[in-house]
């Protein structure tokens, strides 16, 4: 794992931060996610929202990038990092902070309740694996087979 695989993921998350944030300001979301510092603004929402993207493209890298070989092993994995991430985010972890207890949101009718969340950590994670990958290739260049 390199520092550079480490940008690339972050600059990923920061990609797909931007369009799953848009989406969250277009549905008065951000406000909720402000309110997991105390402080329940769009404005706040936004710049944690942010941050949080960026951490979790860097864990992208590490977990996720050595499976990645092209665009379409980018979207995949970013997908699935997606999904996974809102089992993690709205289902288990921000209502943890927000004082709602330990897996509250494990059920059917909350996750129904959140499928646009899905939608969301679902285009976050295509746009983080494909500008991981386009970043990664970009630096490194295609990768030629050899003849034997």
């Amino acid at each position: 794992m390199s520092t550079r695989e480490l940008k690339w993921g972050a600059y990923g998350g920061v990609a797909g931060g931007l369009i799953f944030g848009a989406m969250m300001g277009v549905m008065g979301m951000l406000p909720m996610i402000g309110s997991m510092v105390g402080q329940p603004t769009a404005a706040v929402g936004f710049v944690v929202h942010i941050v949080n993207s960026t951490i979790i493209g860097a864990g992208f890298a590490i977990v996720l990038g050595r499976f990645v070989s092209g665009t379409a092993s980018g979207l995949g994995a970013g997908l699935a990092y997606g999904g996974v991430w809102w089992i993690l985010g709205p289902l288990t972890l921000m209502p943890l902070f927000m004082g709602m207890g330990f897996g509250v949101n494990w059920n059917a009718a909350a996750a129904a309740a959140m499928l646009p969340s899905l939608v969301g950590h679902l285009m976050y994670g295509s746009v983080l694996g494909v500008t991981y990958t386009w970043l990664r290739q970009r630096d490194v260049g295609p990768v030629l087979a050899t003849a034997r």
